[in-house]
């Protein structure tokens, strides 16, 4: 299968488990709650190389997705929906798309509060004041109020590569340094 249609399966997946979840949650009133549950997810799968394996290997059956999730869901205190929501994931065999299910629900919860998203790409991790600082200059273009999933990929060298929406905003070191490498090619 092609690379593209992986991620587009992947993608499909995830917009479809996350908005089943957003839907569950709203109807719950815990939107909130559960937004606060993925994001520690998203920090233990970050957090170990062997989660990232069990979530992403084939080699391991629905039954033993099933059984680490659910231990993993005790050991981590989450319950209620977020809970339940992974150890479906776990036994429909669909782990492979959860940190994409995890941002579409960010996605789809940030909509619902009349937010916008901004993925942004830095060097090295934002300060909680440089984190501030673009949120306000993101809020003063948009004219809405903006939530920063931050990446950091030390490979751009510095500056930030920010998007918002279809819209992308490259000021990253590396990006700068190729521009250069062309134009100085075409000027010897």
């Amino acid at each position: 299968m092609p690379v593209a249609d992986t991620s587009q399966l992947i993608s499909g997946v995830a917009e479809r488990y996350a908005s089943s979840l957003f839907d569950l949650a709203l109807e719950a009133g815990s939107v909130e709650a559960a937004g606060a549950d993925l994001t520690r997810v998203q920090a233990l799968i970050d957090g170990s190389e062997d989660l990232k394996r069990l979530i992403v290997s084939p080699v391991f059956s629905a039954d033993d997705q099933f059984k680490a999730i659910s231990a993993i869901v005790a050991k981590a205190g989450i319950s209620g929906i977020v809970g339940n929501f992974l150890k479906v994931v776990a036994r429909n065999r669909r782990l492979f798309a959860l940190p994409g299910m995890i941002k579409a629900f960010r996605l789809i919860a940030a909509r619902h509060r009349g937010e916008i998203s901004a993925d942004v790409t830095s060097a090295h991790a934002l300060t909680a004041a440089q984190e501030t600082e673009l949120k306000a200059a993101l809020k003063s273009v948009t004219g809405k109020d903006v939530t920063v999933n931050v990446t950091v990929d030390p490979s751009i060298l510095g500056g930030l590569i920010v998007k918002v929406g279809s819209r992308q905003i490259d000021t990253s070191l590396r990006t700068k340094l190729s521009t250069l490498k062309l134009a100085l090619k075409e000027v010897g």
